[in-house]
This record gives structure tokens, sequence and C-alpha cells, in this order.
């Protein structure tokens, strides 16, 4: 397939003094529209100094129960009082470290003597295998599904497609066609699919998650009219930019979000806050918008009837809450079960989310537009 755009980066690192000023060249190869504009956001950002920051995934709670059982496996036993003098006050030992102490101890994770806490038979069933191999094993690869059609491997995907609520069938996008998933055998790491005509979703495990609220807002700017200093376009590149910022127009404004409320149907928010953060709002503003939809970074479809007070109204009295996740998928967090059931999909769901860039959507300016 020849690419139908053509993106050239000519940029120069480094910081300053007689070394610095590096030239790196990079060349993107486009094969839509929507894929230049992924591109532009991406150096739009890069060219400006922004690096995607290394932080840790948020509420590390199944770790904090791996550690409790690890740290019981190692002193034999442990003081039920005094097992935080371990760790001081390391954050992944949150309020919620006590709830989840208790549970262990229900579960049979934990055997009480006393003051004292043991390693008890659930532990040793769950974990005990090659001495505790599985337990002590903090850190693995993201876990990967084989797809499965019938007895034919139609190919792997990650969990991010697989953990999100959704509203009827489950559809993904693998080897050029849609296929509709109709069970997940989440101990063995499978997915069942079969063949449907349309509507499959794919997802690029380098932006797992959907995309960040920087990029998104790096297309919003090149949408605006910015163009990535240093960055070199085709003409076939500019004819698509060009169609893009037209073809894009009712729904960017440069003082703030769009909000296009019809005279009939189901209004439209442009948020251009990132996949995550949409995912927020959905889940903190449900008397705004519809919670059956599939969420991307750039948009959500609003509720009918919804009108420019139910918007004021809504945002104004926002309660931020994490994205709702399917039942079944916390058996993709690792130690899961040693988490209780509410707190391993609470945990699941501030994963997917985005609250600080939810929020920023809600501060924004909204302009509201009836076409």
């Amino acid at each position: 397939m020849r690419p139908r755009t053509v993106a050239s980066l000519l940029q120069r690192l480094g910081g300053t003094g007689r070394r610095a000023g590096t030239t790196r060249n990079c060349l993107f190869l486009c094969l839509d529209d929507e894929q230049e504009l992924l591109a532009l956001g991406m150096l739009d950002r890069w060219a400006r100094g922004w690096v995607e920051p290394i932080v840790p995934p948020p509420a590390p709670r199944h770790i904090a129960a791996q550690q409790l059982m690890a740290l019981c496996l190692q002193e034999h036993p442990i003081g039920a009082a005094t097992w935080r003098s371990w760790w001081g006050s390391l954050p992944i030992f949150d309020d919620t470290a006590e709830d989840i102490l208790q549970f262990l101890c229900v579960e049979g994770y934990f055997e009480r003597d006393g003051g004292f806490l043991h390693i008890g038979p659930e532990a040793e069933r769950r974990f005990g295998r090659r001495y505790f191999s599985g337990l002590t094993a903090v850190f693995s690869a993201p876990p990967e599904f084989t797809v499965l059609a019938g007895r034919n491997e139609v190919g792997t995907i990650g969990t991010d497609l697989l953990v999100e609520e959704v509203e009827g069938p489950r559809v993904l996008l693998l080897g050029g066609r849609s296929w509709k998933v109709t069970h997940v055998d989440w101990p063995r790491r499978r997915c069942f699919v079969e063949p449907v005509d349309s509507g499959g979703k794919a997802m690029w495990s380098g932006l797992a998650g959907g995309l960040p609220y920087a990029i998104t807002r790096g297309m919003r700017a090149v949408l605006l009219g910015e163009t990535p200093p240093g960055v070199t376009l085709t003409r076939r590149a500019q004819a698509t930019l060009a169609e893009l910022r037209s073809g894009y127009e009712p729904a960017i404004d440069p003082d703030g979000s769009v909000v296009v409320l019809p005279s009939e149907g189901s209004g439209r928010w442009w948020t251009w806050a990132g996949t995550a953060a949409n995912r927020t709002l959905q889940a903190s503003l449900p008397t705004l918008i519809d919670r059956r939809q599939r969420i991307d970074e750039k948009s959500l479809r609003l509720l009918p009837g919804i009108g420019p007070r139910d918007v004021a109204a809504a945002v104004a009295n926002v309660t931020w809450r994490g994205p709702e996740v399917a039942a079944t998928a916390v058996s993709g967090l690792k130690f899961s079960a040693a988490l209780p059931p509410g707190l391993a999909r609470r945990t699941l769901a501030e994963r997917l989310g985005d609250e600080a860039g939810a929020r920023a959507a809600v501060e924004a300016p909204r302009r509201i537009y009836r076409p």
C-alpha cells in the first residue's frame, strides 16, 4: 500500500554548548488522514521539548498485598501490629492497607497466632508452586492473549481492549477484519472470537490505553494552525493537512472546547483531552455523557435532549469517579486475587482514567454551538 502522506522531521535535540545540537532525522509514513494528524500531534509536542514522563502506575494496592505475603514468607511470622515498621511511609501502603490485611486474614492467605501472622493455606494453594516463585516475581511482561477463531490463531492482543466496560458485543480488529469476542479465558490468556462484518477496534501497544492528554492537545494545536518547527511535509501531506483543518474546523476553538448541541438527536463535546481523561469524564458525568459509546481521545457523545443549562449544571456538580471496568477484567491484574473484589476493580479503574486531564477539560472555557 502506498502511503497517502509522508511527514519528515529534522529536529535539533540537545542542550547548550559545543557538543549539543545533535541532528536526528525521522521519517513518518502515514497511511491515512488520522495517522498524519497523530504523527503531527506527537511531533508538535516533541519539537517543543515534551517527553512522556516515566511514572509508576497509580494505586499499586495489589503490590501491597504481595509485599505483605512476601514479608510473611521471609520472616516466619510477622507481627500483626508491627508490620508497617518494615516500610515506613512507603506510599503503596495507603489508607486501604488495613482493609487488604483484613481480607488476607479472612480469606486464609494469613493465619493468626496471637499477635502474629503466618502464611496460610490459601497463599500456599495460589502461590506455593516452585517455592512461591509466583509470589516473589513482582514484575513481568504485560500479559498478552492469544486470539482464536475456532482452532485457528488470529493473533495476539494486550489487555487494554478487554478490560473496558462496553455496551453490546466487544469487537476487535485483527488481521484486517473484525472479530466479535465470545469468551475470554483469563487464567489461560485466551480470547475466543467469531468473524463479524465491521466495527472492530484496534490498539497499538505503544499507546496502550489510548492517546494521552499531551499528544491529543498537540493534535488540536496542529488543527488550529500550528506547524511543528523543523517538520517538512510532502505535497500530499500538506494537502491532507489542509483537508483535516477544514474538516475539524467546527470541532475546535482557540479559546476552549466546543460543545455541539443539535436541535434533534445527541450532542457532542469536543474535549481533546485524551482517551483516559474522556473515560473519567464519562464515569463522572452520568447525567451528561452517554455511557453507551466507544471512548476515543477527541470527543464524547452527550445524552439526547441535553441543553446548555444541563451542561453547565452537570459540570458545576461533577463528582469524580474512576471508569467502569468489566467484572472479569481484574484477573489480568497480578495478585488481584489477594485484594477485596471491589478494591481490585477500583485499582484497575484508577489506572484506566486520567482525573487531571478530565479536570483540565472541565475547567476550560466552553463554546456552545448549535448547528
